[in-house]
C-alpha cells in the first residue's frame, strides 16, 4: 500500500507525482486544503488547523472522510501526529511525505529527524521525504543497493548519527569501512551507473538523491 502524506509546504516545491500511484491520502494541517484543491481523495485530515481560516476548515470538514483535530498546544508536531496515526493504521505501508521541506528550517529539521524517534525506527525504510529537488530515504545498519531516480544528478550519504564502518561502492567517491564520529553529510557524490551500493554497521543514514533547479 502506498500512502501520500501532504504537509503544509507550498505546492510549488512538490515533486512531480501521479496521484494514481497512491492508495490513501493524509492531509497535515494546510496540506489537507492542498489535497482538496488538487481534487484528490482526502482520506484523513490531521492537525490543529491553526493555519487555516474558518472557511477553509469548513471546506476540509466537507471533503475529508475522517478528521483528527489536535490541540494547538501539544508535544507532537502535526507531521509527527500524522505519521504516527498512519503507521498505526497501516504498519506495512510505503509512505511518501511531501510539503515537509523547502520552508522554515526548524520545520525541515523536525521532519528530517522524524525517523530517529524510537517509535518510528522500525519503519524507517518505509518512509521517504520528497520535494522538487530532493528524495530522501532512510536506512538502519546493513548492506543496500540504491537505484538512481530519474532526473536526480547527485547522491549524498547523510549520517544522521555517528556511524560505524561506512562503506560506499559504485559511486564517484568511495569509502572503505570508515567510522563517522559526528553526524556528517557526504554530499555531492554521484552514481557511476544505475545503482550504488553502501553498507554500515551502526547508526542511521539518510540517502539523498538531488538535482539542481
Amino acid at each position: 500500500m502506498n500512502i501520500l502524506l501532504v504537509a503544509g509546504g507550498s505546492p510549488d516545491k512538490w515533486p512531480q507525482l501521479n496521484a494514481k500511484d497512491f492508495d490513501y491520502f493524509v492531509g497535515i494541517d494546510r496540506g489537507s486544503l492542498y489535497i482538496v484543491e488538487q481534487d484528490w481523495s482526502l482520506d484523513i485530515a490531521v492537525g490543529d488547523f491553526d493555519s487555516l481560516t474558518i472557511e477553509e476548515q469548513q471546506l476540509i470538514q466537507k471533503h475529508a472522510k475522517e478528521v483528527k483535530k489536535a490541540q494547538a498546544e501539544k508535544d507532537d508536531t502535526d507531521t509527527q501526529l500524522a505519521l504516527a496515526l498512519t503507521l498505526k493504521k497501516f504498519p506495512e505501508a510505503e509512505i511518501t511525505i511531501i510539503g515537509a521541506t523547502g520552508g522554515r528550517l526548524d520545520h525541515f529539521l523536525a521532519n528530517l529527524w522524524l525517523p530517529l524517534e524510537p517509535r518510528f525506527q522500525a519503519f524507517v525504510q518505509q518512509i521517504k521525504l520528497k520535494d522538487q529537488q530532493n528524495s530522501i530515504s532512510y536506512y538502519m545498519p546493513g548492506k543496500y543497493r540504491v537505484e538512481k531516480e530519474a532526473e536526480m544528478n547527485y547522491l549524498a550519504y547523510c549520517c544522521l548519527t555517528p556511524v560505524e564502518q561506512l562503506t560506499l561502492l559504485d559511486s564517484k567517491y568511495t569509502l572503505d569501512h570508515v567510522d563517522v564520529v559526528v553526524p556528517t553529510s557526504y554530499a555531492s557524490n554521484e552514481f557511476v551507473g544505475t545503482t550504488a551500493t553502501f553498507s554500515f554497521a551502526s547508526g542511521m543514514v539518510a540517502v539523498i538523491q538531488s538535482t539542481d533547479k
